[in-house]
């Protein structure tokens, strides 16, 4: 008698028929599971409403929610300037449904954190960047300068008297205002916030003299004329920022600074689904209506190609550690 465990060819090649056919018939179901995205994207920002990462954060965020069918909702997680929310990030699961808005101030951070629970060079990944711009030499209109050259001159008559105001120790405001201060050989006291809105709130009430940030961070503030611009960052003065010089070349030569804005992903998510977020990312970036916001922001569209992205956290995080040693940024 034969065993049911040991089946005839016919029975064999049966199954294996009846396999091909469901294998055939699965597919589509295969192929539909995978779908990307198959819920909400959450986009975790980790610095408080109202700076630059975070404006520019929800305008990408309409534009990939009308292409892909999904909510693409931006979740600010502060603290820690900027560490706080990307460390949730890097916990999360590497399948693109939540994704780390950031700028060039994490990496920045990351060069004077001694000991952070997570590998800031390799724990996220950029899988699409937004745009790059100089920053803005903004000061109260109390302070008695129309000049980089008169501020310069105030502050070296007056060491250590004239505050400047941050997003938090080790970020961009805090490192181009400490390179500003070496360059031009002047003592400036550093006072950080949490969070870029908060710092040029402060400065708009007077409880600072002066801030280096982006343009879409101060513009408000500007236009309120609580504020005023002295000069870019940009080594000359760019059409970006039209009317203002550049400090370079206003009495501190030499000085340069550029901010960038993007969006990265927990270290692991695939090769194949960073490129499904980067085309999408670049389309709405393509957009007449992206163009435009970015033109009001001072800030041009940074289509870095997805073969650039893997060294691109190694590379600035070491520039950084070299920038820390020249304007004295000590290690926290």
């Amino acid at each position: 008698m034969k065993s049911f465990l040991q089946p005839t060819r016919y029975a064999t090649a049966t199954v294996m028929a009846t396999a091909l056919i469901l294998a055939g018939c699965a597919a589509p179901v295969a192929f539909a599971q995978t779908a990307f995205p198959s819920r909400n994207i959450q986009v975790i920002t980790p610095y408080p409403p109202g700076g630059s990462i975070d404006v520019i954060a929800r305008a990408v965020a309409v534009r990939l929610t009308e292409m892909w069918g999904k909510n693409v909702v931006v979740d600010n997680r502060p603290g820690a300037s900027g560490m706080i929310g990307t460390e949730l990030a890097t916990r999360a699961e590497p399948d693109g449904h939540t994704l780390l808005a950031h700028t060039s101030s994490y990496p920045a951070t990351a060069a004077v954190r001694d000991k952070l629970p997570f590998d800031p060079a390799r724990a996220i990944v950029p899988v699409g960047m937004f745009a790059r711009a100089p920053m803005i030499l903004a000061i109260h209109p109390s302070v008695p300068a129309k000049s980089v050259k008169e501020l310069v001159a105030l502050a070296k008559k007056n060491p250590n008297t004239l505050n400047y105001s941050s997003s938090g120790t080790g970020g961009n405001n805090h490192f181009s205002g400490a390179l500003f201060a070496a360059a031009a050989g002047v003592k400036l006291t550093h006072i950080p916030y949490k969070g870029i809105a908060p710092a040029v709130t402060a400065l708009a009430a007077g409880e600072v003299e002066l801030v280096i940030a982006s343009a879409a961070a101060v513009n408000p503030q500007l236009k309120a004329n609580r504020i005023r611009a002295l000069a870019v960052t940009s080594a000359e003065p760019t059409p970006l920022l039209p009317g203002l010089p550049a400090i370079a070349q206003s009495g501190v030569p030499g000085y340069t600074y550029e901010l960038w804005w993007g969006m990265f992903a927990p270290a692991g998510i695939s090769a194949e689904r960073i490129g499904v977020i980067h085309a999408a990312i670049s389309k709405a970036l393509a957009t007449p209506e992206m163009k435009k916001f970015l033109d009001g922001e001072s800030s041009e569209a940074w289509l870095l190609p997805v073969s650039q992205f893997s060294e691109l956290l190694p590379k600035e995080i070491e520039r950084y550690k070299k920038a820390a040693k020249l304007a004295g940024v000590t290690a926290q």
